[in-house]
């Protein structure tokens, strides 16, 4: 049963000083070409697996909202002739705050997308500007206030922490600012410097200089703490809601449920075999027109891949991994199997079991990767 969709536009007006996405300089790229070649993909992926039971759209990028107003209506046209969009329950459209023009969210709003994803990172405009961002405050503060005037009920904001220069006392005023905003979820990530971007490239020079693990795990608590003084409830180690808008197409993937993939460099899973599409723009054109789908690798996962991924996915939400869907899935329990590292991170004080699940201790969220890598390659 698959009942998710993502979607990936790779263009971007600028590209970001930490960002290792698929994505590309959008001058002089074949834009309106690419999109042809999704909405072929769409076709032939729904052919292949009927999307009857699709519960959620995303489009993610690059910089979907880099579209202008023709290309964008294209493109929502496109997801409309193989997806049932009236349908879903949630349809989510990442967004740049400059790029969100009162027309382009008439058009969102008016095919069916009913919840924005909008990368702010920060409130500091110093640091918007280090980080490789060109939006400000205001354009931020004015994106969500048309947002809100055009009909969008469900705003999300992206944020981040331990930047480079950023301090305890920046992150909080940025925490604060988002509050004030009275958006319904907000997602905030530690920088993770990665190869092939401007920050790695500055690391390696000793040009970049980060808060230390102490300044970041104190953001992290932190965070945690205001989060819920305010009302948001954290559902998974980087995610915060009010009741009832928590991410639904993330948790398909926490909960280790199929989706499809569709676009340059797109990931899906359909019944047990995952699959990554070509990242090269006119490849996967060509990959769509010539085979029918672009397609770079498949691989089978086994049972035993799939319960360890069943694991390091599921513990990343604050309600852990439910012992009796784990055991419906794979017909064997969750503690036979994975004894001795529940054993072990729970003597260590990192998780713990309730009569349905197990989870992350608060402790535990702190150094959820050291948690995660014990539940692979043990069985």
């Amino acid at each position: 049963m698959i009942e998710a969709a993502y979607l990936h536009i790779p263009f971007c007006h600028h590209i970001c000083h930490y960002c290792d996405f698929n994505k590309v300089f959008f001058k002089n790229q074949p834009v309106m070409p690419y999109l042809e070649k999704m909405r072929d993909e769409m076709k032939q992926t729904v052919e292949r697996y009927p999307a009857n039971d699709l519960k959620t759209i995303f489009v993610g990028g690059g910089t979907p909202t880099a579209l202008d107003e023709k290309q964008l209506t294209y493109f929502l046209e496109s997801i409309h002739e193989s997806f049932p969009v009236h349908d879903v329950k949630e349809f989510t459209f990442e967004a740049n705050p400059n790029e969100l023009t009162e027309e382009k969210l008439r058009i969102l709003h008016a095919y069916g997308v009913d919840r924005l994803s909008i990368g702010v990172q920060t409130f500091n405009e110093q640091l918007l500007e280090k980080i490789g961002r060109v939006h400000s405050n205001q354009q931020a503060f004015q994106a969500v206030d048309e947002a809100r005037k055009i009909g969008f009920r469900n705003i999300s904001l992206d944020l981040m922490y331990s930047l480079p220069g950023q301090t305890i006392s920046d992150f909080k005023e940025t925490i604060d600012i988002a509050f004030s905003l009275d958006v319904e979820h907000i997602s905030a990530y530690s920088l993770i410097i990665e190869p092939k971007t401007v920050f790695y490239n500055l690391m390696n020079k000793g040009k970049l200089r980060v808060p230390s693990q102490e300044d970041e795990a104190f953001m992290y608590e932190m965070l945690m703490d205001e989060m819920d003084k305010h009302g948001y409830s954290q559902y998974e180690i980087s995610n915060f809601a009010r009741s009832g808008y928590e991410s639904l197409h993330n948790l398909t993937y926490w909960d280790n449920n199929d989706y499809y993939g569709i676009g340059a460099g797109a990931h899906s899973y359909i019944d047990g075999i995952r699959r990554s599409n070509i990242a090269p723009l006119k490849k996967y054109m060509q990959a769509v027109t010539e085979t029918n789908h672009a397609y770079l690798d498949e691989i089978s996962v086994s049972k035993v891949e799939r319960m360890e991924e069943e694991m390091f996915l599921g513990l990343r939400k604050t309600n852990g991994v439910n012992k009796a869907s784990f055991y419906e899935k794979y017909k064997v329990e969750m503690n036979e199997v994975f004894s001795e590292p529940i054993k072990e991170y729970t003597n260590k004080g990192l998780l713990e079991q309730t009569e349905s699940s197990l989870r992350l201790t608060k402790k535990g969220r702190f150094l959820g990767n050291e948690v995660f890598q014990a539940f692979i390659g043990g069985i």
